[in-house]
């Protein structure tokens, strides 16, 4: 595939997609068919082109107790994919775009995303419930029926489309193999 020629007739509308959803704690994950809004200001959505699994995938699928256990949700957050469509005030990203989706955000402002000895953001940090970085509770995906889909970690990558806060983005060269890429995502930062 040709990562960097994508183009898209869908700018500013819902598109439907296949996505691997989790509806229950533990239960095993079930290929639908989802809505995915258009990206809202400050975010892009993907057309996810690889991604993998990730014991913290394995973790919050497990999970049945605390704010976390949401569902139904999109696990995923190990992933490689091109910019399909942009909202308003992005900068730095355009459609074609390779991008790593990663769950540690970074606003480039604050005085920690400036310091080359901190990958902590100062400004996003403390929020680990929210759907979406700057909407909350906010989903961006719908099943068949109109029922709410929650977004994991930021990123929920086992979708074949998703929508992620800029906040959340890494441009990468089109050169890097993206079966190696998508571990920078998770594994390799986390060890």
């Amino acid at each position: 595939m040709d990562k960097t020629s994508f183009s898209s007739c869908n700018k500013g509308k819902p598109i439907r997609c296949k996505a691997a959803i989790c509806r229950k704690a533990g239960e095993a994950l079930v290929i639908e068919e989802i809505q995915v809004d258009p990206p809202q200001a400050y975010e892009v959505r993907i057309k996810i082109i690889c991604t993998s699994l990730c014991h913290t995938d394995i973790t919050f699928w497990k999970l049945t107790h605390g704010p976390r256990a949401k569902f139904p949700k999109i696990l995923g957050h190990e992933a490689v994919g091109v910019v399909e469509s942009i909202g308003e005030h992005v900068d730095g990203f355009k459609q074609g775009d390779v991008v790593l989706p990663v769950f540690y955000p970074q606003c480039e402002e604050c005085k920690d995303c400036k310091s080359p000895k901190s990958n902590w953001c100062a400004r996003f940090c403390d929020d680990f419930l929210s759907n979406t970085r700057r909407y909350g509770t906010s989903s961006r995906f719908k099943d068949s029926s109109g029922e709410i889909i929650h977004h994991h970690i930021y990123v929920s990558s086992f979708s074949e489309y998703t929508v992620v806060d800029i906040a959340h983005l890494v441009k990468i060269s089109p050169e890097i193999p993206v079966h190696k890429a998508a571990l920078l995502s998770c594994c390799v930062s986390t060890g």
